[in-house]
């Protein structure tokens, strides 16, 4: 992966409820063609994932999740895409590891599968830990914090340790705020305001706004939200200021225009080159 610039993590959801594109992509083909479409654009990874991960939505058996994702995941790998596995199951991590996936990005930051530790540590792959509490279905009602930042940190803190003691590389772990898990009201700004207390961890750190609740509160209008659609704006603004303030990478829906504002990012901070020329990965 190149260093010393920002990523772009192109989002993949082969479902059909995701909270933004749920049902765009949900056949194999389908999936394989945007996630080449993606890694045309500018992607330097492109996150894979099989379950909504959004408030409220179904649990799907891992044998369904890895049927919607495994096929998808060895195709894209095939083609040279980098690619990462969003899931909860550490089963399905070490499926899709096994097909070709080359990083774990677990949104449950191990509260699902606590047999993701040993995974990390026994796979040697990258892992982001995102900071969650409970279930897609309990998450709303546990967002009280005592302290935001501070009490984030502290139970990221509790968790890497664990992992690290599992046998994770202290440089393959990425750390991520978990914008929207367990987060309401300010908390998700009080976060990305926080970004240099996160990086202090030591880690990698992921920054994942992309269409997000806060940011329709942000731009809503007569008292509604703005729809998820109408949010890519407000998320490449975030994605230039997360690559100014020296985020591993984004995590995105609309990959072509945050790799224009993390470029800029970039020109303003000096970074040469600000941008790599997108991939074309091969048939």
């Amino acid at each position: 992966m190149p260093t010393g610039r920002t990523l772009v993590m192109g989002i993949l959801n082969v479902t059909p409820d995701s909270f933004s594109d749920g049902g765009h992509h949900d056949t194999e083909s389908a999936a394989v063609e945007h996630g080449l479409r993606l890694a045309r654009a500018g992607a330097d990874i492109v996150d894979v994932g099989g379950e909504s991960t959004r408030p409220h939505s179904t649990r799907v058996a891992p044998q369904e999740e890895q049927r919607r994702i495994l096929t998808v995941i060895r195709e894209l790998s095939r083609r040279g895409v980098v690619v990462s596995v969003d899931t909860f199951n550490a089963e399905t991590a070490e499926a899709a590891l096994a097909a070709g996936a080359h990083l774990v990005n677990d949104v449950s930051g191990t509260n699902v599968s606590p047999e993701m530790v040993e995974l990390a540590g026994r796979s040697g792959a990258p892992y982001v830990l995102m900071h969650s509490r409970g279930t897609p279905e309990t998450m709303t009602t546990l967002t009280h914090y005592d302290d935001t930042v501070a009490d984030v940190l502290r139970e990221l803190a509790g968790v890497r340790d664990r992992l690290l003691a599992a046998g994770v590389h202290p440089e393959r772990l990425i750390v991520d705020p978990g914008l929207g898990f367990a987060k309401a009201g300010g908390q998700d700004w009080e976060l990305l305001r926080a970004l240099p207390r996160l990086r202090e961890m030591g880690h990698k750190v992921l920054v994942a706004a992309s269409r997000k609740r806060f940011l329709g509160a942000l731009l809503a209008e007569g008292g509604e939200p703005r729809p998820a659609t109408g949010r890519d704006g407000a998320t490449a603004a975030i994605s230039a200021l997360a690559a100014f303030g020296g985020a591993w990478a984004v995590r995105v829906h609309d990959v072509a225009a945050t790799v224009d504002a993390v470029t800029t990012a970039h020109a303003w901070l000096g970074v040469e080159p600000p941008a790599l020329h997108p991939r074309d990965p091969g048939s």
